[in-house]
């Protein structure tokens, strides 16, 4: 099947407005995590309106792989993300191996910042790198944290409920390793715990809320 084809069978929710095209959706992950992104990925509508960035506890050498498989299944786009590119609706970004990544935002648009910087809570890339350069956004950011060993993304997660962004984190049953998603509910940051076949639905949903 190809990608147009997976596009039809995924719907049409209509156009987006200005609040929904503003959104940005970022999500980390870790033990468990590809075949739980692969799940999340194929829920995406073809039209989804906004970007998504992941972070994926990885080594360097397997992301573009992870990217490339998930982009020959998915309605949406998939790819690896490349230091300066400008963020793009309906588009995953998956954070290479070792390169930390942050979201800037500058006249031109909200684009990808990588860096070889010494790892945060022994991981490179780390998830709280990540929601923590997007933290500031507010209420136009939708954070999921998934499967994964240890706490990496909590402390980003607080700056993001903070700022009034909205926390969407896997549910106990459904994890490989209820470490990363434990470490958010058991502080009182999730808005919502879903089972993992249900999470694109609520991404879907969040982001037009």
């Amino acid at each position: 099947m190809t990608k147009q084809d997976r596009s039809r069978q995924s719907g049409n929710r209509g156009a987006p407005d200005a609040r929904t095209r503003s959104r940005l959706v970022v999500i980390g992950s870790s033990t468990g995590g590809p075949q739980a992104l692969q799940t999340v990925i194929m829920g995406l509508s073809k039209d989804f309106p906004c970007p998504i960035v992941v972070v994926q506890h990885m080594p360097a050498g397997f992301t573009a792989a992870l990217a490339s498989r998930l982009d020959s299944i998915a309605a949406v786009s998939v790819k690896e993300a490349h230091d300066g590119e400008i963020l793009v609706p309906g588009r995953v970004y998956i954070a290479p191996g070792n390169y930390h990544l942050r979201i800037l935002h500058d006249a031109g648009g909200r684009r990808i910042a990588l860096s070889d910087e010494p790892p945060v809570g022994n991981h490179r890339p780390a998830v709280n790198v990540m929601y923590e350069s997007v933290a500031h956004l507010g209420k136009d950011i939708v954070a999921v944290i998934l499967t994964g060993m240890g706490h990496d993304g909590r402390d980003g997660m607080h700056q993001i409920k903070d700022k009034g962004g909205y926390c969407i984190a896997q549910d106990e049953e459904t994890c490989v390793v209820y470490g990363m998603p434990k470490s958010v509910i058991d502080a009182g940051l999730a808005d919502e715990i879903c089972p993992l076949p249900r999470i694109a639905e609520a991404i879907e949903a969040a982001v037009r809320r």
